[in-house]
C-alpha cells in the first residue's frame, strides 16, 4: 500500500515539474477549487454529506482511496460515508487547510491538504490528496485518497 502512495506522489510530482507556462496555476481556477472545499466544510459540519458529495464527480469512476483501500462510484463512496458518519456526533466540524494546488492540465488539478474533524465522537485528523476534473464547467473531484 506505501508503494502505491508512493506512486500516486511521484507522478503528482511528475506532471508539477512541467516547465510549459500552460501548467501554471489559473487564479479563477484556484478560487473555484477552493470554493468547493468551503462548501464541503460547511455541509459537512451541517451534517449534510449529501450536500458534502456534491464536490465529488457522480459517476461509477470516481475512485476513493484510503486505509481500507480503493472505493469506486459515487453511490459507494456516499453510502460509506452515511454508515462511517452517521450523525452530527460523528460529522462533528470540519476544517480543510489547503497545502498545494498544482495543475496537471489545462482542466485538472491535483490538491494536497490537511483536514481536522472537531467531534463528540473523538476528534480527528489526517492528510488528503484529490484530484479535481472540470467536468460540465464545474470542478469536481474525481479521485481522493485520505489518510
Amino acid at each position: 500500500m506505501k508503494i502505491k502512495l508512493i506512486y500516486v506522489l511521484l507522478l503528482a510530482f511528475v506532471f508539477s515539474c512541467g516547465s510549459s507556462k500552460s501548467l501554471k496555476v489559473d487564479s479563477d481556477d484556484r478560487e473555484a477549487i477552493i470554493a468547493v472545499f468551503k462548501m464541503q466544510e460547511r455541509e459537512w459540519s451541517d451534517n449534510d454529506i449529501e450536500g458534502y458529495m456534491q464536490g465529488y464527480w457522480k459517476s461509477d469512476d470516481l475512485k476513493f482511496y484510503n486505509s481500507n483501500g480503493v472505493t469506486s462510484g459515487y453511490d459507494r463512496v456516499l453510502k460509506d460515508y452515511k454508515v462511517k458518519y452517521p450523525n452530527k456526533d460523528h460529522t462533528g466540524n470540519l476544517d480543510l487547510e489547503i497545502d498545494n494546488i498544482s495543475r496537471i492540465s489545462e482542466d485538472s488539478y491535483y490538491v494536497m491538504g490537511r483536514y481536522e474533524l472537531d467531534r463528540n465522537a473523538g476528534d480527528t485528523k489526517g492528510n488528503f490528496m484529490v484530484i479535481f476534473k472540470k467536468i460540465d464547467g464545474k470542478w469536481k473531484i474525481i479521485a481522493d485518497m485520505s489518510t
